[in-house]
């Protein structure tokens, strides 16, 4: 039961820590004391460094860990045509805690060019030895998290919001067709707000503010099958469903049931990174509507703490879960990535590797 294509036995959602030196360059390059090609050498450092780490732990999907990121989707978004960085009066609200006031403003029609994360890529793909994964915001990232209000009239009037998304759209299958060119055969779409229709009081927000819940969740499914419309027959695409990421906090809750026909008949994905990793997540039920030739990742392992889970009890849970969908069809990761934001959870590096350790080495027992 080995599996020899993406999603793999052991995988990993994407992001990982950022090293002491990593955030030191960084924070030296916002200060004007070191240079672009500075920062530049000490990431192809630490992303070498981590290649090597997670090859030799036995992952077969490897990424960059995103060390050339400071948001999992932000900074995607800000290469895009017509989208600017913005300063927000204040951050994003998760439990507790707000995130860095950023965001990205619509002012002009959505396009791709060109995107400095396929250099991004091409650095990866000449460093790893088994296969490069690359993780990008699914593209209801670009509306989700602001709605209308982040949408100049100069570029998009309430009027046009049907072109706005078909623009979106296009925009995302050129970018995916991009990579794919650039030899990428794994990819990975961050779907948070798709996951955050699971959670009643984000459906009443949407609500609030002019939209219409179900019909949102139809449009964003709609983008990912454009998005993903004119790729190579041997390309695979992932989505991971996250309900929130941010210095171990998180946004919402509910189990996958709302949105489940939605994933698994909508959407035209080959596989599903989905959190479970503690009850917010709801129940293993809606994988019983996982279509056969799908596989489902089970994110058992969480990154939001440093505790290491208990082997036996994971066990127990994807036996669990295989009694709603084919162990054949199952796969296990960590449940989110280890630093969806340069600031990163709330756990040690080395926690981090135990973790994928353990990943790595349940996923031999089980499947071999």
């Amino acid at each position: 039961m080995k599996r020899t294509v993406a999603p793999f036995r052991a995988d990993h959602v994407g992001s990982l820590l950022r090293p002491a030196a990593l955030k030191q360059a960084r924070e030296q390059r916002a200060r004007g004391e070191i240079d672009a090609q500075a920062l530049r050498a000490v990431e192809d450092r630490e992303i070498k460094r981590i290649i090597a780490r997670q090859e030799d732990i036995g992952l077969q999907g490897i990424t960059d860990g995103e060390f050339r990121r400071s948001w999992w989707h932000l900074d995607f978004l800000w290469g895009l045509d017509g989208v600017e960085r913005e300063v927000l009066k204040q951050g994003i609200s998760f439990a507790g805690v707000q995130t860095r006031a950023e965001g990205a403003r619509i002012t002009g029609k959505v396009g791709f060019s060109s995107h400095p994360m396929l250099d991004h890529f091409a650095f990866l793909q000449a460093n790893a030895t088994r296969l490069p994964k690359v993780t990008i915001p699914s593209p209801s990232a670009i509306y989700g998290r602001m709605g209308r209000k982040a949408i100049d009239d100069t570029a998009y009037r309430a009027d046009q919001m049907d072109a706005f998304f078909h623009d979106v759209g296009a925009a995302y299958s050129k970018a995916v067709r991009a990579f794919a060119d650039a030899g990428c055969r794994y990819l990975q779409l961050d779907e948070v707000y798709i996951a955050m229709l699971c959670d009643p009081n984000f459906r009443e927000q949407l609500r609030q503010r002019g939209d219409d819940p179900v019909r949102l969740g139809e449009i964003f499914a709609d983008l990912i099958n454009a998005a993903i419309a004119d790729i190579p027959s041997d390309m695979v695409i992932t989505m991971h469903l996250c309900r929130g990421n941010y210095r171990s906090t998180f946004q919402g809750s509910g189990g996958y049931e709302p949105v489940a026909e939605l994933l698994f008949n909508r959407i035209k994905v080959h596989g599903y990174f989905m959190e479970y990793d503690t009850d917010r997540a709801g129940g293993f039920e809606p994988l019983r509507l996982l279509p056969k030739d799908r596989t489902a990742v089970l994110g058992l392992v969480t990154t939001k703490s440093g505790q290491l889970e208990d082997r036996d009890a994971v066990l127990r849970r994807i036996d669990e879960a295989s009694r709603h969908a084919s162990l054949e069809q199952l796969c296990l990761s960590p449940q989110c990535g280890f630093a969806s934001t340069e600031e990163g959870n709330t756990l040690a590096e080395d926690d981090q590797w135990a973790k994928l350790t353990l990943v790595s080495d349940i996923a031999r027992t089980v499947w071999g």
